[in-house]
């Protein structure tokens, strides 16, 4: 990593609502998706408000959602979050960037905060570059969504990996064929390949 480069990037989640249609809709009639992961300039782009998110960024989602008509798709940004880099995770970072499409995962989970309309709305927990960090929360049976990562964020995420990162050699594993034999109970065992011996007194 460039020295003096920061391993730490404030970023906003996009949080996309969209109506549920088919049998499920009998259910919700709407369901949240992540959209987007926005950081740099696509961020500064926005000229924030200095109140937290959840903020419509289409004009009208917030007078719809008010108004109770959720049969638009509409898209909502929620700052506040970072994507930082810490040096005993680069083995996550490296298969990542070794994927074919690097992507941002974000982890989140429904809240009684609400929208407009009284419904809850989702609340972004955490945001990483890590493919370890995804694998935990998706084992706790967390919601954890992904989108491909901005490019400046994947240059970003390469330099710190070709500084820090260095793979384990892989050990050489011993043959099968030189491996210690043992019975079922975890005791030691041989093999004879040479002809058994005849028993004292055999005729030869």
């Amino acid at each position: 990593m460039p020295a003096g480069a920061p391993n730490r990037v404030e970023v906003a989640v996009v949080m996309r609502r969209e109506p549920v249609s088919g049998p499920m809709s009998r259910w919700q009639s709407w369901r949240w998706l992540l959209a987007d992961v926005l950081t740099g300039e696509a961020l500064a782009a926005l000229d924030l408000p200095a109140a937290a998110g959840p903020l419509p960024l289409e004009p009208a989602a917030g007078e719809r959602v008010e108004r109770g008509e959720p049969d638009q798709a509409s898209h909502w940004l929620y700052p506040g979050l970072a994507l930082e880099l810490h040096p005993d995770d680069l083995e996550g970072y490296y298969l990542n960037l070794s994927s074919p499409q690097p992507c941002c995962w974000v982890m989140w989970r429904p809240d009684e905060a609400v929208l407009p309309d009284g419904a809850p709305a989702p609340l972004p927990q955490i945001a990483t570059l890590s493919y370890h960090d995804a694998g935990r929360w998706l084992d706790a049976q967390e919601r954890v969504e992904q989108v491909p990562a901005p490019a400046a964020v994947i240059a970003w995420l390469a330099a710190y990996v070709e500084s820090c990162y260095r793979p384990e050699p892989k050990r050489r594993q011993r043959p099968a064929s030189f491996q210690s034999l043992a019975d079922r109970f975890g005791n030691p065992v041989s093999i004879s390949t040479g002809e058994r011996r005849r028993r004292g007194g055999d005729a030869a």
